[in-house]
């Protein structure tokens, strides 16, 4: 099983990217759960025709009470991928990052690896701040790979530092590690050079360099990954390369 948190600034694509890359694996055939981890709860949208999934915490705010069947939280989207979104707390209370460690808990209890036997699980983790629940995909073991999302700004590449430092932190015991670099384009002065830096500081391949397209935009308004819109553009292509990439 190929086990995959995919982590970035808030507003690098970092969803885009996760979304077309489910679709990128699912349409050569593989199984994928996808699971969100931000309380915006709009991860997956793209794989649902546009409407979003209930999230975890929003069903146990509607019902009092956790979820028995994996039915009620999982919803399965384009190319069969399963959807899950954890949600976060009621605006202005709680802490956001503990929608995700009580979403993991409670699919530990339904047992939805065991049952659904997935090729591929994909968290998508915000990644302004890694700690609380945020660091749970790398420090609970869940994940396995880490993939950073990054453009050539400043703050974006600030943000995948720290990402580097945090995972860091836990490599001695046996956790995720970082695999790669996602160059998200902003067509900013220099990106590519900058990001080759940064990639070259921290010892890390650049998997892949993904341009600005406004195909994804196009088809992200009909509700759509570029995957589903048409696997034959080359946007569509970069991502599916990827998908073998990581495969292999």
């Amino acid at each position: 099983m190929l086990k995959i948190a995919i982590y970035g600034k808030g507003g690098i694509g970092k969803s885009t990217t996760t979304g077309n890359l489910a679709a990128a694996f699912a349409a050569l055939g593989k199984k994928v759960i996808q699971i969100g981890c931000d309380p915006k709860a709009d991860s997956t949208i793209n794989l649902l025709g546009g409407k979003p999934a209930l999230s975890v915490m929003d069903y146990m705010r509607e019902h009092d009470e956790e979820p028995e069947d994996l039915d009620q939280i999982v919803k399965k989207g384009f190319g069969g991928v399963l959807c899950i979104e954890t949600g976060g707390p009621t605006p202005g209370l709680g802490c956001a990052g503990r929608g995700i460690l009580t979403t993991f808990s409670l699919l530990e209890d339904l047992e939805l690896f065991e049952n659904e036997k997935p090729d591929v699980v994909l968290y998508d983790v915000l990644g302004d701040v890694v700690c609380g629940g945020f660091a749970a995909p790398i420090r609970e073991g869940y994940a396995k790979d880490v993939l950073i999302v990054t453009s050539g700004e400043k703050m974006a590449l600030y943000a995948a530092n720290n990402i580097c430092k945090a995972v860091k932190n836990f490599e001695d015991r046996g956790y995720a590690s970082v695999r790669g670099i996602l160059l998200n384009r902003r067509n900013v002065e220099k990106e590519r050079e900058k990001v080759e830096a940064f990639a070259a500081e921290h010892d890390l391949p650049i998997l892949a360099d993904i341009p600005r397209s406004d195909d994804i935009i196009r088809f992200e308004e009909q509700g759509k990954t570029v995957i589903e819109g048409d696997i034959n553009l080359p946007i569509s292509q970069v991502y599916l390369e990827l998908a073998k990439k990581l495969l292999a």
